[in-house]
């Protein structure tokens, strides 16, 4: 009953979908408000069926309802109760009804919004979203239908992919699509205002919250997925330029290209262009990140959603950006400049620097990406491209956005001189020179960490000296320090929203440069009770156990770890032997630590316990990411807040 009732759902919301959007273009070309309240009930309509589908997919989940294929392939009744619910999403088709769902939330809070307000965007903001919507639900109703019935029905399931039997799976895969379809947003308003031909600052003004939203969720998404990667996969890292980590940090880059360029356009009416050309560009990649991870061309150790939908994909790529790039060509003329560049040295010189330097990097890594297809379509052999070019080329790159981030906020527009220069950057390029050479004192010798270092004391510099003069401006009317900094933060929090994000970059710059150059690690056999050594950490192997779980068996390794200090501690790194899968899973463990984490993982090991291999890592510097994320969590926060000088 179930996959009859999810797939008649499924046809449902993409009839009313299609029928929405063409309603609503009708509405805009004619002017009939009946088309218009047509296509807005078709938009909560395909909300309803769409949440329909996703209680029945849980429902399924739940019950073990294994006539539903894609139940029994991704779940069994060994699988823990929360993860019976994330393995709605764990594989492809689930995360296309994720998507739709998600998507359909994105268009509803556009209806309730924007209903009575933007007469002339409005209906084509409606027609765009509900049909990109469509599209998503075409790819369930034929390629990827979730509800596909199986027979004869198993007694048992395959059980989902145990890397994502993680807390990280709750988190890692809504946030990226909140902000993937959460772009969708200004790209129909971008595409409205083409339409109609309003090409000025008003989409611009409009959809500055929602840009902010879904880059903000896209950035938690890239954390949470370092994070899961750090302590899951048993390798030690956070990031490895691996194509489905590019395929979402591309959009990013992209975003913030178009955070940064559009106050140049509301400030002195520049990129107009360059603007659209950017939130096109921004959304082409989310369908292309899509295409990338769900059609399987290109493996992936984060690629748990392959199948046979790559053609749709690019297929509707296609048709987006021949669309848009098309409709953005016919409109040319209403795109040029109104103001000029002044000067090199200016704010607007700056952003422009950063957006270019932001573009080459999305440019190399989409590069990087895609050149095993190409080799192998041109060579027939298909070479992969590993972390070391990524490393070459961006490097360097983010280097120079990092110096950028430091001088954007204070350079005067249109023209600095030179007294505008002395008084805003003296300071703070002497603080991190100093920083710099007080480390090479130490005997720091690494030169991306002094440059990253001097970088990072540079930037925060100049955002404490523009904090210090503005709240010293507003101390004169009378409040104390406490006040004036917290009235600052509320009637400019655009602006000092988008410092705390630098500062939330700056400690994560800093979390790279010191886990890349200072980490240390080993791997040794160790008889029972035997001991190893690492950058001050002794590492004792106490014996192995063995335990059955709900749905796999586990090996724990016990090891005391001590460091020449008072007390010790042990930690447990373990082997999960799924019945489904041929080799063992790692199950790391550590110990995190402001300054360093130890990180342990059990390798082979005797069936009777005398001695393991094991990997000790002590990883410098990596719980750094995790506390710029919270910082850069609170500064987006902010940023999205109303700004109290104008009107919500």
């Amino acid at each position: 009953m179930i996959p009859e009732l999810g797939y008649g759902a499924t046809v449902a919301a993409l009839l009313l979908a299609l029928w929405g959007a063409g309603a609503a273009a009708a509405s805009a070309r004619t002017g009939r408000g009946a088309l218009l309240r047509s296509g807005e009930r078709a938009a909560v309509g395909a909300w309803a069926l769409i949440t329909v589908c996703i209680a029945l997919m849980l429902y399924a989940f739940l019950t073990f309802d294994f006539s539903v294929r894609y139940v029994a392939i991704n779940t069994n009744r060994g699988t823990p109760f929360y993860y019976r619910i994330t393995a709605l999403w764990g594989a492809l088709e689930g995360s296309i009804v994720l998507w739709s769902w998600m998507l359909s939330i994105y268009t509803l809070i556009v209806v309730v919004q924007y209903r009575r307000r933007q007469p002339e965007l409005y209906p084509w903001v409606l027609s765009v979203m509900l049909g990109i919507l469509a599209f998503f639900l075409l790819v369930m109703t034929i390629p990827a239908p979730p509800f596909e019935r199986l027979t004869p029905i198993p007694a048992d399931g395959r059980g989902l992919n145990p890397l994502l039997q993680d807390s990280g799976m709750i988190t890692h895969p809504v946030a990226l699509y909140l902000g993937f379809t959460g772009f969708t947003v200004p790209f129909a308003f971008a595409m409205a205002a083409l339409i109609v031909r309003r090409t000025g600052e008003e989409w611009i003004t409009i959809t500055r919250r929602w840009t902010i939203i879904a880059w903000y969720f896209l950035s938690l998404g890239l954390l949470i997925g370092g994070w899961w990667s750090y302590h899951v996969l048993g390798w030690g890292g956070y990031w490895a330029w691996d194509p489905v980590e590019n395929a979402a940090f591309m959009p990013w880059l992209t975003a913030t290209a178009f955070l940064h360029s559009v106050m140049v356009q509301e400030r002195r009416r520049m990129l107009k262009l360059w603007n659209l050309s950017l939130i096109i560009l921004t959304f082409g990649l989310t369908i292309f990140g899509t295409f990338l991870t769900r059609s399987g061309i290109i493996g992936s150790v984060h690629s748990f959603t392959q199948g046979t939908i790559g053609i749709f994909f690019l297929g509707f790529l296609a048709l987006v950006l021949l669309g848009s790039f098309s409709l953005l060509a016919s409109r040319v003329e209403r795109l040029r400049a109104e103001g000029v560049l002044d000067s090199v040295v200016s704010r607007e010189s700056t952003f422009l620097l950063n957006n270019l330097f932001l573009v080459a990097a999305t440019f190399t890594v989409f590069f990087g990406t895609v050149f095993p297809l190409i080799s192998e379509a041109v060579r027939g052999v298909k070479i992969s491209v590993g972390a070391p070019f990524f490393n070459l080329v961006n490097i360097p790159v983010f280097l120079a956005l990092l110096f950028l981030m430091g001088v954007g906020p204070l350079i005067a527009w249109r023209r600095a001189s030179a007294e505008n220069l002395k008084r805003n950057f003296l300071k703070p390029i002497v603080a991190g020179l100093v920083a710099a050479a007080a480390l090479r004192a130490l005997g720091v010798a690494n030169g991306l960490v002094l440059t990253a270092m001097a970088l990072v004391v540079f930037v925060a510099g100049t955002i404490a000296l523009d904090l210090f003069r503005a709240v010293r401006a507003r101390r004169r009317s009378g409040d104390d320090w406490g006040a004036a900094t917290w009235g600052l933060l509320l009637r400019q929090n655009r602006r000092y929203g988008g410092f705390i994000v630098h500062l939330g970059i700056l400690v994560i710059a800093l979390g790279v440069a010191g886990s890349q150059a200072w980490s240390v690690q080993t791997e040794v056999t160790l008889d029972k009770g035997q001991s190893m050594e690492l950058a001050g950490y002794q590492v004792r192997f106490d014996g192995l156990s063995a335990s059955e779980e709900s749905n796999h068996a586990k090996v724990t390794g016990a090891f005391m770890v001590t460091n020449g200090r008072a007390g010790g501690y042990m930690l447990y790194p373990a082997k999960k032997f799924y019945p489904q899968e041929q080799t063992p899973i790692a199950a790391v463990d550590y110990r995190l630590g402001w300054i360093e984490d130890v990180y342990l993982v059990l390798g082979d090991f005797a069936s009777d316990g005398s001695h393991a291999t094991v990997k000790l890592q002590v990883n410098r510097m990596v719980s750094w990411l995790w506390l710029g994320g919270l910082v850069l969590t609170l500064g987006a926060a902010l940023a999205i807040l109303p700004d109290a000088r104008r009107p919500a």
